[in-house]
């Protein structure tokens, strides 16, 4: 064969050597058997449409596919797992693992991995980040092994590993110095050609012969060729993905308007005679390659705080393997940590899992994980959070979840879903550039025809300046980042955005309904009174309260549960938790109920006593126990109200946002939270069904309603509101269906996190304004021919910077 190069990774064949793989119908040469392999990989899996649609060569596997799978068994072992491998589903068998590739050179790789897996028999779910590099990868441990997936991976071509921040920040440095050496050697190149432009451009007529002018062309070629197949070879290979995948993207007119420029600087240097832009060439690659990699580390810095958090754990712990007997320490990997174990967290270390504290009083720094800049006081049975920093004394925690099941693993996890979603503003700018790179291309086009009449001379470097001055690089830029950094600005102060479309819509909301128990109130529930009503005393009905509540996750079961004496319990069968209303069982053989009066009225169809409705009208809730015979007891219940609730109520109303109280709670104590903060709309007693109804007829009318609330019936509505916000101490189940969570539960950051939104959304205006009068008036003064392809550079990159500069604007911004 006389194919010089491996058809696979672009090497050379070395001589005699002869490892063709056939391709489309054709013999390909490879340059040894590990490309060999991986070649023969993708064609057996149908998957030869990858190297139709790659525009980038990946590596050479040069190690042999065996060597590669008797590594991989390593990674099937339970221990080495427990880092990167969660358990999902209900069934113990499913897995998912966070990976993090190399060899992922353009999208093309991308779609070949996700095929490629997606056909293994057990992997049920393929997710790849093109940007980060990162996958997740879902699989039943039954069909398929983790060492399979990887040798999967491995036998097209790719390597994967297990997931770790310093291996991530380790890709974002190469990706940044890889960045940095192109703008670099464009920048060398563009001072040396300018030397020899300069003089030619200084001359007067007949101060320089001919023969001095075509050495300083050709010196000028030379200069400018590492720039061209260096600098500018990802304007070029893009544009050409673009193209090939038979769409336009940003890279095109540039690639046009350089590649042009260049050939007719090549073409008048061979021919001697006509004009070069070898000089204005190498400026603007120069100015864009320094735009965009300024660009490229403010969106770096924006995102930073996932990998932040991800940073927190420690990789090591001290744990006391024989408490309460010994206190002998042993240090242990962070990973190998289970439930129930005790560890010693020392002053200015980081707790390692979340816990309670056994022993010990300090105050830990949560500020990362929830915004809060105030040490947060500990004492013995208080829960510590897994990644935060204790500040004062030693502590003595006992572990209650690890890995994967921490708080801190939740965080981000929810944050990586909102990166990984577009949200439709984003995907209407896209769809506007794409439409105005068309126009563009079309202008450009005429604009070419038009001067070649009216002046020959000039009508390329015009073309080439209208190409690259209205790229709608800042058009792109304008939404992602600014969404980007304002995300970042709220999860900062303890307001975790969770779904893409969340900082937009809450900027927009014209109503905001709140719950009211453990929203607007602290959620610590307290007993107040027990009246009993049947033939239990005052202990024996509690002890039957909270048996009913013994599995509930409302602060109203734990208030029960917490106010009861003594262990010991009635025993208690069938519960069923009617959510709204209350929970229902069966007790010694008869029904019995304990929630909202009319909930348990419906058991038995009695009257509430005399005594019963002067309890119900002192405002507190109240909540009912019954059975098939009638009342048992009544319980008053309070809670306190969030310091910082009445001002947030004020600062809504004060810019024009309707607030609502609803709320599951009787009318009395709605009311009297309502007249305390100030909300003028009260819909209490009402079940998971009426709150959805409710905000439904607001959003008929026209409303865009931001839902905050935490209880299992808070989920309805949440899912039903346009933006619904958790509170972070909640349900497990409202945190899943909210749009944000407020990590902190501190209302003000609530109203912080509404501020920056407003701000996010005039920011992104004020990019998006400045994109199109940026064009609007570059366009016109390019197609005069009043601005040359260098100036044609600066503008674009001083375009693009200026909506990146704007948008991180909101990384110092403050509510007031």
């Amino acid at each position: 064969m006389n194919i010089d190069n491996c058809y696979h990774c672009g090497q050379a064949v070395p001589n005699g050597v002869d490892l063709a793989v056939s391709i489309d119908g054709k013999p390909r040469a490879m340059c040894c058997g590990g490309c060999q392999a991986v070649a023969q990989a993708i064609v057996a899996n149908g998957l030869a449409e990858y190297y139709r649609n790659r525009d980038a060569l990946p590596d050479s596997p040069r190690e042999a596919l065996p060597a590669i799978v008797d590594r991989l068994q390593l990674y099937d072992h339970a221990d080495f797992q427990k880092s990167f491998v969660r358990l999902v589903g209900e069934g113990g068998s499913e897995r998912e693992a966070a990976l993090i590739l190399e060899g992922i050179t353009c999208s093309a790789c991308i779609w070949l991995n996700e095929q490629h897996l997606s056909q293994l028999a057990g992997v049920t779910a393929v997710d790849i980040n093109y940007a980060t590099r990162r996958a997740r990868v879902r699989w039943d441990e039954r069909r398929i092994k983790l060492s399979d997936i990887l040798a999967a991976i491995a036998a097209i071509g790719y390597r994967a590993y297990p997931y770790d921040a310093a291996r991530s920040e380790a890709l974002a440095r190469r990706e940044r110095r890889s960045a940095l050496w192109r703008v670099f050697v464009a920048g060398f190149g563009m001072m040396q050609v300018m030397m020899y432009a300069v003089p030619v451009y200084l001359a007067g007529a007949g101060e320089m012969t001919p023969e001095v002018e075509q050495l300083m062309r050709w010196a000028s070629l030379a200069l400018t060729l590492p720039v061209i197949f260096y600098s500018a070879a990802p304007f070029f290979g893009n544009a050409w993905r673009d193209l090939r995948l038979r769409r336009v993207g940003m890279d095109v007119p540039v690639a046009l308007g350089i590649g042009a420029a260049f050939a007719a600087s090549v073409w008048a240097t061979l021919v001697g005679g006509g004009e070069v832009y070898f000089d204005s060439v190498t400026m603007f690659v120069f100015f864009l390659l320094s735009g965009r990699f300024l660009e490229m580390t403010a969106r770096q810095r924006a995102v930073s705080v996932t990998e932040a958090l991800a940073r927190l754990m420690p990789a090591v712990a001290e744990r006391v393997p024989a408490y309460p007997a010994s206190r002998e320490i042993e240090q242990v990997m962070a990973a190998d940590l289970r439930r129930g174990d005790v560890v010693v967290v020392r002053p200015g270390e980081t707790i390692p899992a979340d816990g309670e504290v056994l022993e010990g009083e300090s105050c830990t720094n949560e500020a990362l994980l929830t915004g809060e800049s105030a040490p947060v006081s500990k004492r013995p049975g208080a829960a510590v959070t897994g990644g935060s920093v204790n500040i004062e004394s030693p502590l003595l925690v006992q572990v209650v979840q690890v890995g994967e099941g921490t708080r801190l693993s939740a965080i981000v996890r929810l944050m990586e879903r909102a990166a990984g979603e577009k949200p439709r503003i984003v995907e209407l700018a896209d769809r506007i550039a794409g439409r105005f790179i068309i126009a563009l291309l079309i202008l450009a086009a005429a604009v070419a025809v038009s001067w070649s009449f009216i002046d020959p001379g000039q009508a390329l470097w015009i073309t080439v300046s209208v190409l690259v001055v209205t790229c709608p690089c800042a058009l792109s830029l304008a939404t992602p980042v600014a969404l980007t950094v304002a995300s970042g600005a709220m999860a900062k102060a303890g307001l975790l955005v969770t779904r893409s479309h969340a900082v937009e819509t809450l900027a927009r909301a014209t109503h905001f309904v709140f719950d009211k128990t453990g929203t607007l109130t602290s959620g610590r529930m307290q007993l107040l009174a027990v009246l009993p009503l049947g033939a239990l005393d005052p202990n024996e009905s509690l002890a039957l309260a909270a048996a009913l509540e013994q599995a509930s996750e409302h602060p109203i079961g734990a208030a029960l549960r917490d106010a009861a004496i003594g262990d010991d319990r009635p025993a208690v069968t069938s519960l069923i938790n009617e959510p709204g209303c209350g929970i229902s069982g069966l007790h010694g053989g008869r029904g019995v109920r304990l929630g909202r009066p009319d909930y348990v009225q419906a058991l038995h169809g009695k009257s509430l006593p005399e005594a019963g409705q002067a309890m119900l009208a002192v405002g507190d809730t109240v909540i009912a126990l019954g059975d098939e015979a009638g009342w048992v007891a009544l319980f008053r219940i309070g809670d306190d109200l969030r310091p910082e609730a009445a001002v947030m109520v004020a600062a809504l109303q004060a810019s024009g946002q309707q607030v609502t109280l609803l709320t599951g709670d009787a009318a009395p104590a709605a009311r009297r939270v309502a007249l305390a903060l100030g909300i003028d709309e009260v819909q209490a007693e009402a079940s998971p069904q009426a709150k959805r109804d409710y905000v439904r007829r607001l959003q008929a009318s026209g409303a865009v309603v931001a839902m905050v609330g935490d209880g299992v019936n808070d989920a309805p509505v949440l899912a039903q509101a346009q933006v619904s916000v958790a509170m972070g101490g909640g349900s497990q189940l409202a945190r899943t269906q909210a749009d944000l969570v407020l990590l902190s539960e501190n209302l003000d950051h609530l109203r912080r996190g509404v501020f920056v939104a407003r701000r996010a959304l005039r920011v992104l205006r004020q990019n998006l304004m400045w994109s199109f009068a940026y064009n609007l008036v570059a366009l016109p003064l390019a197609m005069s021919g009043f601005i040359t392809p260098w100036m044609a550079g600066i503008g674009m990159s001083g375009s693009s910077l200026l909506v990146v500069a704007n948008s991180l604007r909101l990384q110092k911004t403050e509510g007031n």
